[in-house]
């Protein structure tokens, strides 16, 4: 293979690529979201500067993906935290466990997406819309919410999930110390929702050490909805490079 050919991949294995060079399109993801309070300083602990952090909440999420198109159907849970960058209201992805191996290394490599693995899951229970997320063998969240109890109004569903999204891309040298270090910024586009919900809930996080995410713990539930969409993921971009006048 030459030069030349070897530049038109993205990704490896070379001849074995690990997902497809494709933008994919969301069907039917169904969202579970459950927004509470935590401890302002547990937020601090864990949000990078330059974003900032206002009133102490954080969404857990549970995402089951009807259709990708190419990935297939998979599932993903984790937790994303308000911050504002540049007086721009929007969410900093903090952690993100799925169960399709495709969408976690395109996730990480094409973007800067938080993920790991993770058994996520999202289901009706005798009257509750269930989302659970183990790692290994352990329960480490349960999160329940009153299935269709009441609708939510599909605009205010739309503004919920289309807040901008900024996540911390990092790549290691091969010496180890960073090479890319940077604060990216991305959105969903193209989105068409076609149902939600809202009604009460409840949350659980249970302490593990690979997945912590109880370390963010919950003191109160402050709302929930349940959403049916189709969207697509905007490239990301660059908004702050932590490199930039740094010395070794």
């Amino acid at each position: 293979m030459k030069q030349a050919e070897v530049l038109q991949h993205v990704t490896t294995p070379l001849a074995n690529p690990a997902y497809a060079p494709i933008v994919p399109r969301f069907t039917n993801r169904e969202y579970l979201n459950i927004v509470y309070r935590t401890e302002a300083d547990a937020l601090r602990a864990v949000v990078p500067e330059p974003l900032r952090i206002g009133e102490p909440l954080v969404r857990f999420e549970v995402m089951r993906m009807g259709d990708v198109s190419g990935y297939g159907p998979y599932t993903e849970s984790g937790q994303a935290i308000p911050v504002s960058f540049d007086g721009e209201q929007g969410e900093y992805l903090h952690a993100m466990y799925l169960d399709n191996f495709a969408a976690t290394a395109s996730g990480r490599e094409v973007s800067a997406y938080p993920k790991t693995v993770g058994a996520p899951s999202l289901f009706v229970d005798n009257g509750a819309l269930v989302g659970t997320l183990d790692y290994g063998t352990q329960r480490v969240a349960t999160a329940t919410m009153g299935y269709k109890h009441h609708e939510l109004d599909r605009r205010d569903a739309e503004a919920q999930i289309t807040v901008p999204t900024f996540m911390l891309k990092i790549i290691p040298g091969y010496d180890g110390a960073p090479r890319v270090s940077e604060l990216v910024r991305t959105e969903i586009t193209d989105v068409v929702v076609k149902e939600a919900w809202t009604g009460p809930a409840r949350l659980q996080l249970f302490q593990h050490v690979l997945a912590p995410l109880a370390d963010l713990p919950v003191l109160e539930v402050v709302s929930a909805s349940h959403i049916l969409t189709d969207l697509t993921l905007a490239p990301v971009k660059p908004v702050h490079d932590y490199l930039a006048g740094a010395t070794s």
